[in-house]
């Protein structure tokens, strides 16, 4: 008889994580932080699970089973949580694999073999395969930070399974553990091998009994209801027990999604890809079109074949991709067609497919790519799908994610229809979501009958919720109608698992409930999933049952409606920030670092998404749970550009700090590096005297008292501000150009006014008065990083007022520090919303190289016949990107490479607080520091952010050099002096503190 594991109301939190701290189960956590953390995936819904746990030995799993066995506890087990089907969340115990048990334990290039433990992500894995030409087939969008145990647990698929397989295709051999604790280790077994195994009298051969009487008792309806087409995942795969599948195990428990066994490690095939690629993109009027092409397209056996609709491509705002996305040949909807082989056959292919597609009904032309950065840059878009089309344009207008759009939700993620129903299965599916008057972006995996899409499902009122339980339910029964499958690659969960009768008789049902009852006849295994379902409506996320806290902001969050709970709850959980890979993305340096789920911009979405519900998270903006997990957070603003749903988690930081510490003594850092433009100005009045004493033995106690970490160096204080020395020069040049105003921020002001002083050299040969406000003037950062909302404010106020005058008559302000072009850009409109003048502030603020580029194209800048090294500042990345500067340094004769280096570690105040220095510096030890380090003397490093610097300066022997003072150092004539009263700038082999 079956039993069922005690759900979370039988035991509390803290007991539980006793009992597994007295298990020797390895790092355990019954906190409400990490319970709140783990209490969503990238699903709609939402479990706040008793305990967490991270495995790091084979023996804390087995101790982990066998105390939730005595306690009656169910387990989950967890990779990346990017799963959209719930099946990553639940009531019990969370095992999660990807912080610890992780490791690549073989790899055999011969056999073309790897064994993993199942923690491990997948790019790891291909990263290990790729110096011997292999690499594993399945490769879903998330590849970045998937974990192999997730993508046993999904099958999931990818864009390549067309060619390649899908995960269970390529799985040899499993080793698992039950929730009794019978280890098995699985495979395709003989009938001898089968005989064999019976025979030994062991829980082993008792499992193995009954799965084989199971298959043998019912061969017709396994070979007839299961396995008709590669994308039919939906329910277990007991396909793989028929004798001509070899009674496969390992394949059958694929896709299992965690409710039969727990996986120890996996032995998985590799491929050899094609010696070539090309990508062929297919414009179509609709995508319905693009379906309807679909099977002639596919005789010409492409490597994956992907589609776009185009509300999802309308979503992108990234400058890059957004440039890409414009060349694209005219369409409603495209095909990506990836074709591979020689590099000699590929143009001839690659014109035979376009020519098929041209003569489809509905094409509206094509586009061989043959630029592999192209090619990257749109098989991004795809990538970015999940997270692009959680935002979908609201009425008529096209608003970009950052600044609105309806909700978009998974629910009906990605059901699948054999290939040649894809185009009648779509035009039913849109009809289906025009009755029901919702909205969503579709793309997929064309090729196989694979659609994915987010849909605008109200889910904080009873109708809305309704009328989702509704559509999914007839959704359903369009699919079976079609020859479909519920779940084409992502597991049915809590999403799909009620639907399966729908879409399966009662006697392969009642095969499911059976299958589960031999492997988990206590059901303490992902209870719920698959058999005895949950409701697809229970524990949805966002809810009408649950009232947020009312929680008034500083900020307005226009693109939330105002509501910070919405703002937080942008958060879909597609894991992006959990990447280790750079490739141009800053988001998220901390997580990077210490590879920890609180440290994500998802954990922290997460925690601040739960305070809002004051469930888990009970006492709101005073919250130690969510101010510590937000410590590590640098304010880098990289997740506002990288996050695909633009989750901002320096403005969220800023107004939780803001609120946390309202009424309350601050950490001393806050009052030292918060107020550091004003105590600047103080220190500007006796700078040999502050140099002294922050050099001097007092140095110490001094940075104890600052809230300092004691491993920095403190900059010094230059002997002459900017400000000083600019008010008493003459003006250089003949200002044909008319005048411009150079922002003036307290970091060069006052460290390194050089910096300023070049830019005032290279701005007036290039035909500019330079101005500076009047007055001393500050962007208010400081205080915004460290949530002193109130005097930002204020100080904004006047520094709007001060610039007004000048934006008015219509001059540019020119900043040369990234950090402060970006608040004035982005946070002061945002502060002072509504405000005209700091609109119209923002809108005139450019970069150096963006006024050069765009308002002095006919300048003739000097030749610099030299290589260099970039850093990209993080706000910059986050607002103005780097393609006004390297189209600069192209015109200097720079020979640049922009470093995908992501966070610089130092991140203004963060890396000089007490208790960061090692992350700050582990974040810069990933590409940037080593980079610097390697590169050849007469190589240039280039860094405009003062932070950036500070940290190649503190931790490398080489200096780094703002664009400014590279151009400016080049403007003097051999054999002179300085232009423009420029001083002498030492060259970035000088060593020096900035």
């Amino acid at each position: 008889m079956t039993t069922t594991a005690q759900g979370p109301g039988s035991l509390d939190a803290a007991a539980v994580a006793e009992a597994l701290g007295a298990g020797d189960c390895g790092e355990v956590a019954g906190d409400a932080g990490r319970r709140a953390q783990y209490a969503s995936d990238a699903s709609n819904y939402r479990q706040i699970p008793l305990a967490v746990v991270f495995p790091g030995e084979r023996r804390h799993i087995r101790n982990t089973l066998a105390v939730c066995r005595r306690l009656g506890v169910p387990v989950t087990a967890r990779g990346a949580g990017t799963s959209t089907s719930g099946q990553a969340v639940g009531p019990g115990v969370v095992l999660d694999f990807s912080r610890y048990f992780h490791r690549l334990l073989a790899l055999d290039p011969e056999a073309r073999t790897a064994t993993v433990e199942p923690g491990i992500v997948l790019d790891d894995l291909q990263r290990a395969a790729a110096p011997h030409g292999l690499l594993f087939g399945a490769d879903p969008s998330t590849h970045s930070r998937c974990t192999l145990g997730g993508m046993i647990g999904n099958n999931a698929c990818g864009s390549h399974s067309l060619a390649w397989g899908r995960t269970a295709d390529n799985i040899v051999e499993l080793e698992v553990i039950t929730y009794r604790g019978t280890v098995v280790r699985l495979g395709e077994m003989t009938a001898e091998e089968i005989d064999e195994a019976i025979a030994a009298g062991d829980d082993r051969s008792e499992l193995i009994a009954s799965l084989h009487r199971l298959a043998q008792r019912n061969l017709a309806t396994l070979r007839t209801g299961l396995g008709q087409f590669p994308r039919q995942v939906s329910g277990y795969a007991l396909e793989q027990l028929l004798p001509e599948r070899r009674f496969n195990l390992a394949r059958a428990l694929v896709g299992s999604e965690g409710t039969l066994a727990v996986i120890l490690s996996a032995t998985v095939r590799l491929l050899s890809p094609p010696p070539a690629r090309a990508l062929v993109v297919l414009g179509f009027s609709d995508a319905c079109a693009a379906a309807d092409a679909v099977p002639a397209l596919l005789t010409h056996q492409p490597l994956a074949l992907e589609g776009l609709d185009h509300a999802l491509t309308d979503i992108v705002t990234r400058p890059a991709t957004r440039a890409a996305i414009d060349t694209l040949p005219a369409a409603r909807a495209w095909l990506f067609a990836e074709l591979g082989g020689t590099a000699d056959a590929l143009p001839r292919q690659a014109e035979a497919l376009a020519e098929t597609a041209r003569r489809a009904a509905g094409s509206t032309g094509s586009e061989i790519i043959t630029d592999p950065g192209r090619a990257r840059t749109l098989w991004r878009i795809r990538e970015d799908g999940a997270g692009l089309a959680t935002r979908l344009p609201g009425g008529t207008s096209q608003p970009s994610r950052a600044e609105g759009g309806s909700e978009a939700w998974p629910g009906w993620e990605d059901a699948a229809v054999p290939p040649g129903q894809l185009g009648s299965y779509l035009r039913k599916f849109t009809e289906l979501l025009d009755h029901h008057r919702l909205q969503g972006a579709v793309y997929g995996h064309f090729g196989e009958g694979c659609l994915h899409v987010r849909i605008n499902f109200d889910f904080d009122t009873e109708q809305g919720t309704a009328v989702f339980r509704a559509f999914v339910t007839e959704a359903a029964r369009l699919v079976a109608a079609h020859g479909g499958s519920l779940s084409g690659e992502h597991g049915d969960g809590q999403a799909r698992s009620e639907l399966l009768p729908l879409m399966y008789g009662p006697d392969v049902i009642a095969l499911f409930e059976e299958f589960k009852s031999i492997w988990d006849p206590d059901n303490g295994l992902n209870p719920g999933m698959i058999v005895q379902p949950l409701p697809v409506d229970g524990n949805l996320r966002v809810s009408p049952h649950r009232t947020p806290l009312p929680l008034a902001t500083v900020f307005p969050f226009h693109a939330d409606d105002g509501d910070f709970a919405k703002a937080a709850r942008r958060c879909v959980g597609v894991g992006k920030c959990r990447s280790a890979d750079h490739r141009g993305d800053v988001m998220c340096p901390s997580y990077r670092v210490t590879r920890d789920e609180k440290d994500s911009t998802r954990g922290r979405a997460r925690l601040l998404y739960e305070m809002t519900q004051g469930e888990v998270i009970t006492d709101g903006w005073r919250s130690t749970e969510v101010r510590d997990a937000l410590d590590l957070c640098l304010s880098c603003k990289g997740c506002s550009a990288d996050c695909p749903v633009g989750v901002d988690m320096a403005t969220y930081k800023s107004e939780f700090l803001h609120h946390h510490y309202k009424g309350r003594l601050r950490p001393a850092s806050h009052y030292t590096m918060g107020w550091l433009p004003l105590l600047s100005r103080l220190a500007a009045r006796v700078p040999g005297l502050v140099n002294a004493l922050t050099s001097s033995r007092l140095a110490p106690a001094l940075k104890r008292l600052g809230g300092i970490a004691a491993q920095r160096e403190l900059p010094r204080f230059a002997g002459q501000t900017f400000l000083t020395w600019f008010r008493g020069r003459t003006p250089r040049g003949d200002g044909r150009r008319g005048p411009v105003v150079l922002w003036v921020d307290s970091f060069n002001n006052h460290f390194s006014p050089e910096v300023l002083q070049a830019g005032v050299a290279v701005l007036e040969d290039a035909g500019f008065r330079v101005r500076v406000p009047d007055g001393t003037q500050c962007c208010g950062l400081t205080w915004i990083t460290t949530g002193q909302l109130g005097t930002a404010r204020r100080i904004a106020r006047r520094t709007t007022a001060a610039l007004a005058p000048a934006v008015a008559a219509g001059l540019p302000v020119v900043g040369l520090e990234p950090s402060c072009t970006a608040a004035l850009k982005t946070d002061l409109p945002e502060l002072l919303d509504g405000d005209e003048d700091a609109r119209a502030l923002s809108r005139a603020t450019l970069t150096l190289a963006e006024l050069l580029v765009h308002h002095a194209p006919d300048w003739q800048p000097p030749r610099i016949e030299a290589r260099s090294i970039s850093q990209t500042h993080c706000h910059q990345h986050a607002t103005s990107g780097f393609s006004a500067d390297s189209a600069l340094l192209n015109r200097l004769g720079i020979d640049n490479t922009a470093l995908d280096s992501g966070c610089c570690g130092l991140a203004g105040n963060f890396g000089f607080e007490r208790g960061h220095y090692d992350v700050s510096v582990a974040a810069g030890e990933q590409v940037l520091l080593p980079a610097v380090r390697s590169a050849p003397s007469d190589t240039r490093i280039l860094a405009d952010g003062f932070s950036c610097r500070t940290q190649i300066a503190q931790q490398t022997s080489r200096r780094g050099t703002h664009l400014a003072q590279l151009i400016a150092q080049a403007l003097r004539p051999a054999g002179t002096s300085a232009r423009a009263g420029l001083p002498s700038l030492p060259t970035d082999k000088e060593h020096s503190r900035d």
